[in-house]
């Protein structure tokens, strides 16, 4: 850091040691503050020292580090809410230092502060992923606020989190289940839990038998709309013809047995839901006609030749196939298209999400046993070879695949019996223990691809140890040999708790 530590922290305010901010003046509770957990980086120790004493006297949780390896060996052993860095360290690059922190703690809050500031400097930082600009010199003051606005950021997130957990752990203000502990289901749910209370269209991307029906009708049940009409329309069943007749309704005598006047589904929609499945699947001409209930909310039947109704109605549309492709080949209207997707959602193959199988395959199991045995039989369990065995299949068809494989499993097994890798009705060869199939890998640079490999392993080994071990934590650290600091440091990095992968909520 260039001159004197005075001069780095001195303005026209007073010094950072000078000014202390009470809890109370910044409007933060005490235990709100102390929930916040802070990594100052700077290679002026006078600085540390005066920021470290400022946030403490207010009640943040404050950790310093003057080198980079240093605040990466914090990073490695400590969660941090708020990371503060210097741009320029002498070792090396803040923003190199940001993107070490950020893959080892993605939910971090990177602040980074200068003594040289600049626009060059400012956009390089929040292109880097730096969530504030902080130039020094800077005051005691303005610290406070800088870190009273993150807290209530990180407030508000983990309010968020926390409603997304109960959501994807049981059920949401309706009847749809989402079941799941993965970070990338909790996005996707994070995503709809934002747009359900809006009237925002929505656009879901992900493999079939992703579940992208089912997000739609819980945003449906979290929305304003959740007492009116939810409709599926699967644009792929039905031949153009009928897909117009069954989506705009028609009029008597509009083909050769309309012998009434017909509404139709847009119709039957009317101030609630309809969900549009392979969008893509609907021809050029059907598309124009469907973007005018988009654009004005009105309805032309077929066979008429007026205006026949005005529906407000919300879109929630999805396709298995790459959007941009579907664009570039002609097959999706970009002008329907960018109408459809104000509010994007993607939902993960659930070979993305290998932690969730252990969970939705113990739910499947219970609510299949329930229907086809009743509850006065003993249900069956997976032992860990089983759950294992689970955990290894590439799932092409992803949940709907898993749903038919445990309920084919149900009807087969006896009241009681452990159920191994023998007993689940797969082919020979997916039964075969396998470590990292080469076609979960990616093409991505070697470190980049390294990193997927290696989180990708630990979120299924945790899945398969915590599931082995019935959620025994003390012998999961036992068979693992580590302590269980270091098993619990594991989880907290994937977002995984001993319920949520037992699949308790």
């Amino acid at each position: 850091m260039n001159g004197s530590a005075q001069a780095a922290v001195v303005g026209e305010e007073p010094a950072v040691s000078d000014l202390h901010v009470s809890p109370t003046e910044t409007g933060l509770s005490p235990e709100l503050k102390a929930s916040v957990r802070v990594l100052l980086v700077d290679d002026d120790r006078t600085l540390l020292e005066s920021c470290s004493s400022v946030m403490k006297s207010e009640g943040y949780t404050c950790a310093t580090a003057r080198r980079a390896e240093e605040a990466l060996s914090l990073a490695a052993t400590r969660t941090f809410d708020v990371a503060l860095i210097d741009l320029y360290l002498q070792e090396t690059s803040g923003l190199e230092l940001l993107g070490q922190i950020r893959a080892k703690q993605p939910d971090v809050l990177p602040i980074i502060i200068t003594g040289r500031a600049s626009v060059e400097s400012g956009i390089e930082s929040i292109r880097a992923g730096a969530w504030e600009y902080l130039p020094k010199p800077f005051s005691a003051l303005q610290l406070s606020v800088m870190l009273g606005r993150a807290a209530y950021r990180i407030h508000a997130g983990r309010e968020l989190k926390n409603r997304a957990n109960q959501v994807v752990q049981v059920s949401g203000a309706g009847e749809t289940k989402i079941l799941g502990v993965s970070r990338a289901l909790r996005r996707a749910v994070e995503a709809a839990l934002r747009a359900a209370p809006t009237d925002a269209s929505v656009f879901v991307t992900g493999e079939s038998g992703t579940g992208k029906e089912l997000i739609a009708r819980f945003i449906h049940e979290q929305s304003r709309r959740a007492r009116r009409p939810f409709v599926a329309v699967n644009c792929a069943a039905l031949p153009d013809t009928l897909l117009e007749s069954e989506m705009f309704g028609y009029r008597r005598g509009a083909f050769t047995g309309a012998v009434r006047d017909k509404r139709g589904l847009l119709e039957t929609a009317h101030q609630g839901t309809i969900f549009l499945d392979e969008i893509g699947d609907m021809s050029p001409a059907l598309q124009t006609k469907l973007l005018r209930v988009v654009q004005d909310g009105v309805v032309r039947r077929l066979g008429s030749e007026v205006e026949d109704a005005v529906v407000d109605v919300r879109f929630i549309s999805a396709t298995n196939c790459d959007p941009e492709e579907a664009l570039a080949s002609g097959r999706l209207r970009p002008d329907l298209y960018y109408r459809l997707r104000v509010v994007p959602i993607h939902l993960p193959s659930l070979r993305e999400r290998p932690e969730d199988i252990p969970v939705l395959a113990n739910h499947f199991l219970a609510h299949y046993w329930r229907r086809h045995r009743g509850p006065a039989q003993e249900p069956p369990h997976f032992t860990e070879n089983g759950l294992d065995c689970l955990v290894r299949q590439p799932w092409q068809g992803n949940i709907r695949e898993l749903q038919n494989i445990i309920e084919h499993l149900t009807v087969l097994a006896n009241p009681g019996m452990l159920i191994e890798p023998e007993h689940i009705p797969l082919g020979e060869a997916e039964t075969q223990p396998s470590a990292m199939p080469a076609r979960r890998m990616t093409l991505a640079p070697f470190h980049q691809a390294k990193g997927q490999y290696v989180e990708q392993f630990e979120r299924e080994y945790l899945a398969s140890l915590v599931a082995r071990t019935g959620g025994n934590m003390s012998e999961a650290a036992r068979r693992a040999q580590v302590d269980r600091t270091t098993l619990y440091r594991l989880m907290e990095k994937h977002g995984l708790t001993r319920k949520t992968l037992m699949g308790q909520s």
